[in-house]
Protein backbone atom coordinates (compact mmCIF):
# COMPACT_ATOMS: atom_id res chain seq x y z
CA UNK A 1 0.00 0.00 0.00
CA UNK A 2 1.09 3.74 -0.66
CA UNK A 3 3.05 5.34 1.92
CA UNK A 4 0.51 8.71 2.02
CA UNK A 5 -2.44 9.85 0.57
CA UNK A 6 -4.33 13.11 -1.02
CA UNK A 7 -4.13 14.08 2.63
CA UNK A 8 -0.15 14.58 2.44
CA UNK A 9 -0.39 16.90 0.05
CA UNK A 10 -1.07 20.80 0.27
CA UNK A 11 -1.76 22.73 -2.47
CA UNK A 12 -1.36 26.32 -1.94
CA UNK A 13 -2.31 27.46 -5.12
CA UNK A 14 -4.31 26.04 -8.52
CA UNK A 15 -4.20 28.30 -11.65
CA UNK A 16 -6.15 27.76 -15.23
CA UNK A 17 -3.74 28.80 -17.81
CA UNK A 18 -5.13 27.10 -20.50
CA UNK A 19 -8.65 25.90 -22.03
CA UNK A 20 -9.59 24.11 -24.78
CA UNK A 21 -10.07 20.68 -25.98
CA UNK A 22 -8.07 20.14 -22.66
CA UNK A 23 -6.81 21.99 -20.10
CA UNK A 24 -4.00 22.74 -18.51
CA UNK A 25 -3.91 24.46 -14.53
CA UNK A 26 -0.53 25.39 -12.87
CA UNK A 27 -0.27 24.11 -9.22
CA UNK A 28 2.25 25.38 -6.21
CA UNK A 29 2.00 22.47 -4.10
CA UNK A 30 4.23 20.70 -1.56
CA UNK A 31 4.41 16.96 0.01
CA UNK A 32 5.28 15.20 2.73
CA UNK A 33 8.37 13.74 2.35
CA UNK A 34 9.59 9.82 3.08
CA UNK A 35 12.69 10.75 5.61
CA UNK A 36 9.97 13.12 7.78
CA UNK A 37 8.72 17.08 6.98
CA UNK A 38 7.56 18.17 3.57
CA UNK A 39 8.78 19.43 0.22
CA UNK A 40 10.07 22.55 -0.39
CA UNK A 41 6.98 24.52 -2.29
CA UNK A 42 7.16 23.11 -5.99
CA UNK A 43 5.45 24.20 -9.07
CA UNK A 44 3.40 21.82 -11.95
CA UNK A 45 1.54 22.26 -14.80
CA UNK A 46 -1.31 19.44 -15.14
CA UNK A 47 -3.12 18.69 -18.86
CA UNK A 48 -7.01 17.54 -17.91
CA UNK A 49 -8.31 16.01 -21.18
CA UNK A 50 -10.60 13.88 -19.25
CA UNK A 51 -10.90 10.18 -18.88
CA UNK A 52 -11.58 7.29 -21.55
CA UNK A 53 -12.36 3.75 -22.30
CA UNK A 54 -10.74 1.25 -24.00
CA UNK A 55 -12.51 -1.85 -25.78
CA UNK A 56 -11.08 -5.18 -26.84
CA UNK A 57 -13.94 -6.82 -29.00
CA UNK A 58 -13.24 -10.49 -29.22
CA UNK A 59 -15.28 -12.96 -31.14
CA UNK A 60 -14.10 -16.56 -29.23
CA UNK A 61 -15.60 -18.32 -31.88
CA UNK A 62 -13.65 -17.61 -34.27
CA UNK A 63 -10.32 -16.13 -31.70
CA UNK A 64 -10.18 -12.84 -33.75
CA UNK A 65 -9.61 -9.01 -32.03
CA UNK A 66 -11.04 -6.87 -34.20
CA UNK A 67 -8.53 -4.48 -34.46
CA UNK A 68 -8.69 -0.56 -36.10
CA UNK A 69 -6.23 1.21 -38.15
CA UNK A 70 -6.33 5.42 -38.27
CA UNK A 71 -4.41 8.52 -37.89
CA UNK A 72 -3.17 9.95 -35.27
CA UNK A 73 -1.01 13.28 -35.07
CA UNK A 74 0.88 12.59 -32.29
CA UNK A 75 3.09 9.24 -33.62
CA UNK A 76 3.95 11.81 -36.83
CA UNK A 77 7.07 12.66 -35.07
CA UNK A 78 8.51 8.97 -34.38
CA UNK A 79 6.63 6.84 -36.37
CA UNK A 80 7.25 5.30 -39.57
CA UNK A 81 3.75 5.74 -40.48
CA UNK A 82 1.42 7.86 -38.18
CA UNK A 83 -1.56 5.44 -39.13
CA UNK A 84 -1.74 2.71 -36.12
CA UNK A 85 -3.06 -0.41 -35.37
CA UNK A 86 -5.51 0.39 -32.44
CA UNK A 87 -8.58 -1.29 -30.08
CA UNK A 88 -11.83 0.89 -29.91
CA UNK A 89 -11.59 3.77 -27.27
CA UNK A 90 -13.11 6.96 -27.14
CA UNK A 91 -13.89 9.39 -24.49
CA UNK A 92 -16.17 9.75 -21.50
CA UNK A 93 -18.89 12.45 -21.97
CA UNK A 94 -20.16 13.84 -18.78
CA UNK A 95 -23.19 11.79 -17.29
CA UNK A 96 -21.99 9.06 -19.19
CA UNK A 97 -20.98 5.37 -17.68
CA UNK A 98 -17.94 3.68 -18.65
CA UNK A 99 -20.20 0.79 -19.59
CA UNK A 100 -22.47 3.47 -22.43
CA UNK A 101 -19.06 4.42 -23.34
CA UNK A 102 -17.76 0.84 -24.47
CA UNK A 103 -21.21 0.43 -25.99
CA UNK A 104 -21.00 3.41 -27.66
CA UNK A 105 -17.79 3.46 -28.88
CA UNK A 106 -18.09 -0.27 -30.42
CA UNK A 107 -20.97 0.70 -33.07
CA UNK A 108 -19.29 4.00 -33.72
CA UNK A 109 -15.88 3.02 -34.79
CA UNK A 110 -16.64 -1.01 -35.81
CA UNK A 111 -20.36 -0.98 -36.32
CA UNK A 112 -20.54 -3.83 -33.53
CA UNK A 113 -22.54 -4.86 -30.53
CA UNK A 114 -21.46 -6.77 -27.61
CA UNK A 115 -23.18 -10.11 -26.69
CA UNK A 116 -21.46 -8.97 -23.12
CA UNK A 117 -18.87 -6.60 -21.30
CA UNK A 118 -16.71 -7.39 -18.87
CA UNK A 119 -14.09 -5.00 -16.87
CA UNK A 120 -10.86 -5.84 -16.69
CA UNK A 121 -8.24 -2.72 -15.39
CA UNK A 122 -7.71 0.92 -15.35
CA UNK A 123 -4.66 3.00 -15.08
CA UNK A 124 -3.03 6.49 -15.49
CA UNK A 125 -1.96 7.23 -18.73
CA UNK A 126 0.53 9.97 -17.92
CA UNK A 127 0.47 10.42 -13.87
CA UNK A 128 3.61 12.89 -13.92
CA UNK A 129 1.59 15.76 -15.67
CA UNK A 130 -1.98 14.20 -16.58
CA UNK A 131 -4.97 13.28 -14.74
CA UNK A 132 -6.40 10.80 -17.52
CA UNK A 133 -7.33 7.47 -16.45
CA UNK A 134 -8.00 4.40 -19.08
CA UNK A 135 -10.57 1.95 -18.20
CA UNK A 136 -10.77 -0.58 -20.35
CA UNK A 137 -13.41 -3.60 -21.05
CA UNK A 138 -13.44 -6.89 -22.96
CA UNK A 139 -16.26 -7.28 -25.37
CA UNK A 140 -17.21 -10.34 -26.47
CA UNK A 141 -18.36 -9.87 -30.31
CA UNK A 142 -19.47 -11.48 -33.64
CA UNK A 143 -16.46 -10.50 -35.70
CA UNK A 144 -18.77 -10.65 -39.05
CA UNK A 145 -21.00 -8.31 -38.12
CA UNK A 146 -17.91 -5.77 -38.26
CA UNK A 147 -18.55 -2.49 -40.32
CA UNK A 148 -15.49 -2.16 -43.59
CA UNK A 149 -15.26 0.76 -41.81
CA UNK A 150 -15.92 3.22 -39.21
CA UNK A 151 -15.74 6.52 -37.14
CA UNK A 152 -17.41 9.95 -37.09
CA UNK A 153 -16.83 12.39 -39.69
CA UNK A 154 -17.89 15.49 -37.69
CA UNK A 155 -14.86 14.36 -35.46
CA UNK A 156 -12.53 13.74 -38.28
CA UNK A 157 -12.50 10.26 -37.42
CA UNK A 158 -11.69 7.82 -40.64
CA UNK A 159 -10.95 4.21 -39.16
CA UNK A 160 -10.42 1.16 -41.34
CA UNK A 161 -12.25 -2.10 -39.40
CA UNK A 162 -9.97 -5.22 -39.53
CA UNK A 163 -10.82 -8.51 -37.80
CA UNK A 164 -7.83 -10.27 -37.04
CA UNK A 165 -6.77 -13.93 -35.79
CA UNK A 166 -5.80 -12.77 -32.17
CA UNK A 167 -2.33 -14.94 -33.01
CA UNK A 168 -1.47 -12.70 -35.94
CA UNK A 169 -2.49 -9.78 -33.88
CA UNK A 170 -0.13 -10.67 -30.73
CA UNK A 171 2.72 -11.46 -33.37
CA UNK A 172 2.47 -7.93 -34.34
CA UNK A 173 2.48 -6.97 -30.43
CA UNK A 174 5.64 -8.75 -30.10
CA UNK A 175 7.50 -7.28 -33.06
CA UNK A 176 6.49 -3.94 -32.10
CA UNK A 177 3.62 -3.39 -34.85
CA UNK A 178 1.63 -2.40 -32.27
CA UNK A 179 2.79 0.45 -29.83
CA UNK A 180 -0.05 2.70 -28.61
CA UNK A 181 -0.56 2.31 -24.57
CA UNK A 182 -3.74 1.58 -24.28
CA UNK A 183 -3.49 -1.44 -27.48
CA UNK A 184 -0.42 -2.98 -26.01
CA UNK A 185 -1.68 -2.84 -22.38
CA UNK A 186 -5.12 -4.38 -23.46
CA UNK A 187 -3.40 -6.82 -25.51
CA UNK A 188 -1.40 -7.68 -22.89
CA UNK A 189 -4.59 -8.40 -20.84
CA UNK A 190 -6.24 -10.01 -22.71
CA UNK A 191 -3.35 -13.05 -23.55
CA UNK A 192 -3.20 -13.17 -19.76
CA UNK A 193 -6.94 -13.55 -19.01
CA UNK A 194 -8.21 -14.77 -22.33
CA UNK A 195 -8.96 -18.66 -21.34
CA UNK A 196 -10.44 -17.83 -18.75
CA UNK A 197 -13.76 -16.02 -20.38
CA UNK A 198 -13.03 -18.71 -23.15
CA UNK A 199 -14.09 -20.91 -20.09
CA UNK A 200 -16.60 -18.89 -18.80
CA UNK A 201 -18.17 -18.57 -22.05
CA UNK A 202 -18.12 -22.13 -22.74
CA UNK A 203 -15.70 -22.46 -25.15
CA UNK A 204 -12.40 -24.84 -25.35
CA UNK A 205 -9.15 -23.28 -24.00
CA UNK A 206 -6.06 -22.34 -26.35
CA UNK A 207 -3.03 -23.36 -26.42
CA UNK A 208 -0.47 -20.97 -26.14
Amino acid sequence: MPTFTKTDVEIETEEPIYKGFFKISRYHLRHRLFNGGWSDLMQREVMDRGHAVVVIPYDPIRDRIVMLEQFRVGAIATSESPWLMELVAGMVDEGETKEQVAQRELEEEAGLTADSLHYALSYLSSPGGMTERIYIYLARVDSERAADYGGLAEEHEDIRVQPMARAEVMSMLENGKVDNAATVIGLQWLSLHVNKYRREWGFSELDE
